[in-house]
């Protein structure tokens, strides 16, 4: 069996964190042993100051044909009820780790994404897809329901009636039918992917990072909430933020008041100053 370093890989690159599900030979697929060493990189990389952004994408023609069967579900399940549990606390643990990062991420998914792989693409705050990828929920083919968080992701992202046939059909779409259904921001050739990619980290790199966390953490957790209950939570959220990096957001304004050296609209202020 692979060892943990195996299963996954990463290099960090001018503030951009890649990692990559690392088992080409199995389309990704998500093992016991994968997930356990997705956790432990992103430990390592959430706090580390050389990273701003954290990329995650896969090795080969796949992002992540879902969990392995044969070593997520028929060797765990060998185990009993404390092996099932046991593999599901580690890959639902990573995916809710990464719902709730430090730092922006974003799923470059370059090939194949299905079944348990829709847990770490919502987990991701920004999706671009190949328009050569294939989407699916394939789990109704093999006699079960989309789980891992899969039918909740399919709920969230897509219009009703397009989550109903995506679970119910089990048929795959491509990278462009991604995009057009909500699954994923963009669809582009993948020849053209990476680029894309590495500017939209780019421009997320400029951005105060304070406020960065406070906006994404906003975005998921509004939706279930009365609009009291939001205008409430924003009004806290941006005391928190403010008591972390109250210098930030001064130093922005004075830039667009006093200086008038930049538009809000148009770009980020200039971190590295200070007045």
């Amino acid at each position: 069996m692979a060892n943990d370093v195996d299963t996954v890989a990463y290099e960090v690159i001018d503030r951009i964190a890649w990692v990559r599900f690392n088992r080409p030979d199995k389309r990704n697929a998500m093992s016991p042993v994968l997930n356990r060493a997705m956790m432990e990189v992103l430990d390592a990389l959430e706090f580390r100051d050389d990273v701003g952004v954290l990329v995650l994408t896969g090795e080969g023609p796949a992002w992540t044909a879902g969990m392995d069967l044969k070593e997520y579900f028929r060797e765990t399940e060998a185990d009993g009820l404390r092996g099932t549990r046991k593999a599901q606390r580690e890959s639902y643990g990573w995916w809710r780790r990464l719902r709730w990062y430090q730092k922006p991420t974003i799923a470059m998914v370059n090939g194949w994404c299905f079944g348990g792989g829709y847990g770490p693409l919502f987990a991701c705050d920004l999706a671009f897809a190949a328009d050569e990828a294939k989407f699916g929920l394939s789990e109704i083919n093999w006699g079960i329901l989309p789980g891992g968080g899969a039918t909740k992701v399919a709920v969230e992202l897509l219009p009703f009636r397009k989550a109903m046939y995506h679970a119910m059909l089990g048929e795959p779409i491509d990278g462009k039918t991604a995009a057009e259904w909500g699954l994923v921001n963009e669809s582009l050739p993948l020849a053209q992917l990476k680029a894309r990619v590495t500017h939209v980290a780019k421009v997320l790199l400029e951005k105060n990072p304070v406020a960065l966390k406070a906006t994404k953490d906003a975005v998921r957790r509004v939706g279930i909430m009365t609009y009291d209950e939001a205008e409430d939570y924003l009004v806290r959220a941006q005391e928190a933020a403010n008591s972390y990096d109250n210098e930030g957001r001064k130093e922005g304004i004075r830039q667009f008041i006093d200086e008038k050296s930049y538009k809000p609209g148009l770009g980020a202020y200039d971190k590295s100053r200070r007045g």
